[in-house]
């Protein structure tokens, strides 16, 4: 059994502290909110992101680093993208060259369009080469948190790290494969939010089953061609990280980036959909990296461009959609 320290108490980095607690594991929670702390630690419950879910009592939470981090072999950073770089800063001198740094964050860094392991290896480089891992694939926190069987993938270009978290972190309920493709399994997994979003607008616009299949399967090619201009691996598109996570996020009751976009199809304008949401719906902030990531390497991405425009207010959500299916005949 390892020491493994799980650094943001959303509903995800819960549910794998939950997880790997149950595997035996010693797992201290790190909250940035005093108050999730203290509920975990005297309910046992993360009232603000998992109400009515009875955690292990094997989970140390705290909100102090030196705590948290103390003897931690595996560093699991479940954070959002966009505080990723500061949270990075503030526990870079807790950190130590022979934790394994697995980051479970799905999305892209909007100011300079990092993937989150790039990210972590600007920071943590400063003092050391970091052993890098990336874990993504189908999941839902709740499912994961309630033991449904769950299968991710973890991707790492040092083999051996990869094969120690896939040991340590599955289970009954939760399989891990390897890969060494990080670039692959990062931008599928931040990438299908964008997609998601233009699922659920079609769900909000009381559409059926047949354009819900196109965008899958037409997001899946954009998701891919950004993928392998920035290096991925053609199979990993394919997998969990891609077609998996895909699927799961844009027909899921559960994802919050659907949801986003099903409220955006009614008609709601975005600032008061996400104005009272307390979890992130990374795929808004992803739209704009993305699309900045996406000219970058000279990636076509229509879907993604409609999505971007409706989340500014530029087009509605009937004329996105009838601007891509107007969009000049081609092969597939």
């Amino acid at each position: 059994m390892k020491r493994i320290a799980v650094i943001g108490a959303g509903n995800w980095g819960t549910a794998l502290a939950a997880s790997l607690a149950k595997s035996g594991h010693a797992v201290s929670l790190w909250a940035y909110e005093p108050e999730i702390v203290e509920s975990i630690r005297q309910r046992r419950e993360n009232s603000i992101f998992m109400p009515g879910v009875s955690l292990p009592a094997s989970i140390a939470a705290t909100h102090d680093w030196g705590e948290a981090l103390d003897g931690a072999e595996i560093v699991v950073t479940a954070m959002p993208s966009h505080v990723c770089r500061s949270l990075y800063e503030r526990m870079l001198t807790h950190l130590r060259p022979e934790m394994v740094l697995v980051s479970a964050t799905k999305g892209i860094d909007t100011d300079r369009a990092m993937r989150m392991t790039e990210v972590i290896a600007s920071m943590v480089g400063i003092r050391f080469v970091p052993r890098l891992c990336v874990l993504s694939g189908p999941s839902f926190a709740r499912e994961v948190v309630r033991g449904d069987p769950t299968a991710l993938v973890v991707a790492s270009r040092d083999r051996a790290a990869a094969q120690l978290v896939q040991k340590e972190f599955s289970s009954r309920t939760l399989r891990l494969y390897t890969s060494t493709d990080m670039v692959g399994v990062e931008i599928g997994g931040a990438v299908k939010n964008i997609i998601a979003i233009a699922a659920g607008v079609i769900a909000g616009l009381g559409l059926g089953h047949n354009p819900t299949a196109a965008l899958i399967t037409r997001g899946l090619a954009e998701i891919s061609r950004l993928a392998y201009a920035c290096g991925a691996k053609r199979e990993t598109l394919g997998g969990l990280a891609g077609l998996g996570d895909l699927v799961l996020t844009c027909t899921g009751d559960l994802s919050r980036n659907r949801t986003v976009g099903a409220e955006l199809g009614r008609g709601r304008k975005l600032a008061e959909i996400i104005g009272p949401m307390r979890m992130v719906a990374e795929g808004i902030k992803t739209t704009y990296a993305t699309v900045t990531l996406a000219e970058r390497n000279q990636v076509e991405m229509p879907i993604t461009t409609q999505v971007h425009r409706i989340l500014e207010g530029r087009v509605s959500p009937r004329e996105a959609i009838r601007e891509l299916m107007e969009r000049k005949l081609k092969e597939e």
